[in-house]
């Protein structure tokens, strides 16, 4: 996670995962606005179509009964 803090008087504004923010410094009223230069881009779980893939074991037990 990354810490936030208030560029004009370093008082800890949040911490967590974003892109971009915009918050307000409740102390002394600066509004701080960041956001990632590089961004990880989105995972893709599985981008193999499904008639490529393997069959599930279900399948296998359904092809086996008689």
């Amino acid at each position: 996670m990354q810490e936030v803090r208030c560029a004009s008087c370093n008082r800890k504004l949040a911490e967590g995962l974003f892109q971009q923010l915009n918050i307000k410094c409740p102390r002394c009223g600066t509004l701080n606005s960041m956001r990632v230069e590089n961004p990880s881009p989105p995972r893709v779980e599985n981008s193999e179509p499904e008639c490529q893939r393997a069959p599930s074991s279900s399948n296998l037990i359904e092809r086996q009964s008689p």
